[in-house]
């Protein structure tokens, strides 16, 4: 994250404006920043006196807290959920989220969870038999061989 400028080099350009009579473009230049950032810091001291910078990010609470949370955690523990589900129900009870900020509540509370199927993951060829481990011998055997056009013989094209 970028950090804001030195005092030291805003109170020199705030005096070559107001003590010596510069231009603030003219400051600006002089001093090496952008013409709107001396603006601003002239700006800054005659409206608050002070040209420190402001507050550079901070907390941000979070969308889902108090009894929406407590009902959200005890929804996910009751039963099956998807986010859009979840962000349609919480629509409902009065507090509009998006998908996103769900995502990042049920992560947070560790509330997700992978989902079995009763499909095995290679239906078509399994890459080995019960009592060989590495499978190298077997695949050749049952990985069927086929043709592909990258690989099929023929002329070149030119």
């Amino acid at each position: 994250m970028a950090r804001p400028y030195s005092m030291d080099l805003r109170e020199r350009v705030i005096a070559a404006v107001v003590r010596g009579g510069m231009s603030c473009r003219e400051a600006a230049k002089h001093f090496g920043v952008a013409a709107s950032t001396a603006v601003q810091w002239v700006q800054r001291v005659r409206a608050t006196g002070s040209a420190a910078p402001g507050k550079i990010g901070g907390y941000r609470p979070r969308a889902i807290s108090g009894a929406h949370r407590h009902w959200l955690v005890e929804r996910c523990k009751a039963a099956d959920f998807t986010l859009r589900g979840l962000v349609a129900e919480l629509a409902e009870r009065g507090l509009k989220v998006n998908y996103r900020t769900m995502w990042n509540f049920v992560h947070a509370e560790g509330l997700s969870y992978k989902k079995r199927l009763c499909v095995p993951a290679n239906r078509i060829a399994p890459t080995s038999r019960g009592g060989v481990h590495n499978g190298g011998a077997t695949r050749a055997k049952l990985t069927p061989r086929v043709w592909c056009l990258s690989t099929k013989a023929g002329q070149r094209r030119t």
